[in-house]
């Protein structure tokens, strides 16, 4: 009883699920994908082998239409599920049985499938693929998401909406089964899952170039590592935390006095990340100068004519 999308990206071979639901943790049930194998969305009656087993299928070198084949061939109850399977060479199938309530259907496109069951209207797994493949040049995760906006808009689930998920992999087959997820979040229980699934993504992408950020600092690479902590910065200004942790970084990256009154601005609003700071002291190579830690903590220190001075003054 949800709305969900399957799909594989034609340019980075990434591929992924998203789904929402009046239904609590949706995205325990329904989102399975495998890094270099494949994404599955098993819903209306779950029955959540098919996606363990399509992955498992599909790794082993089925296609999606052969391993929903074969799936289907075993259940007998297959009249009451609806799911979908794309493989890492953009394959897809789906399935909605005749006994799922009412609206309920799929439509699927080159690389990807929108499927839904008792929707308010049969508008809904249409105005997904319009959007998905409206949204070509952004990012998997983004179009998805927008896909289910778009189901929303549309009308979307008849009883409301409550949960909802998104998972991301790799196209590159790795040797665990839990490697190469690069977008993994759920919303369990929301008035707006959509929305703050969308946010929850926003904030992923923030932190994601914050972590390149430190990979270019680490590599001496300062250019790039600005670049990168600019663009997470601009994506989530309002995290705090983030931007403490740029601040630190920026302190090495010959910015150091924009790092300085980032952490000087994070410190005001809350004085335990002054404790945070003075163990970061104690422990990063290269240290922070004393005189800047004493900046940093607004602690008083002896000028250079022997008087106290405060630190800002």
């Amino acid at each position: 009883m949800t709305y969900s999308i399957v799909a594989r990206d034609r340019r980075t071979g990434e591929l992924g699920v998203a789904v929402q639901s009046h239904y609590f943790s949706v995205g325990s049930l329904v989102t399975w994908a495998r890094a270099g194998v494949g994404a599955v969305a098993t819903q209306a009656m779950v029955d959540v082998k098919y996606g363990p087993l399509g992955l498992e299928l599909m790794s082993g070198g089925r296609s999606a239409p052969e391993s929903l084949e074969a799936l289907l061939k075993a259940d007998a109850n297959r009249d009451s599920r609806q799911v979908a399977m794309v493989d890492s060479k953009g394959r897809v199938a789906a399935h909605t049985g005749s006994k799922c309530l009412p609206h309920a259907g799929h439509i699927t496109g080159d690389g990807f499938s929108c499927q839904g069951n008792i929707m308010r209207t049969p508008k809904v797994w249409g105005a997904m693929k319009k959007s998905f493949e409206g949204n070509s040049k952004l990012p998997l995760a983004e179009r998805m998401v927008g896909a289910l906006e778009a189901a929303e808009e549309a009308g979307g689930d008849i009883r409301g909406k409550q949960s909802s998920a998104i998972l991301v992999v790799s196209p590159d087959l790795r040797p665990n089964y839990w490697e190469g997820r690069l977008v993994e979040l759920r919303v369990e229980d929301h008035r707006a899952p959509v929305p703050e699934l969308k946010r929850l993504l926003r904030y992923q992408r923030g932190y994601d170039w914050a972590n390149r950020g430190d990979d270019f600092l680490t590599a001496k690479n300062y250019p790039k590592a600005l670049d990168a902590y600019s663009k997470a910065l601009s994506l989530v200004p309002e995290i705090d935390e983030l931007k403490f942790w740029v601040g630190i970084g920026l302190l090495s990256s010959g910015k150091a006095e924009k790092g300085e009154d980032m952490l000087k601005e994070v410190i005001a609003k809350d004085r335990n990340w002054a404790e945070v700071t003075r163990g970061i002291a104690k422990v990063r190579s290269p240290p922070i100068p004393p005189e800047v830690l004493s900046r940093l903590l607004g602690e008083d220190r002896k000028g250079r004519n022997g008087a106290r001075i405060n630190s800002r003054g």
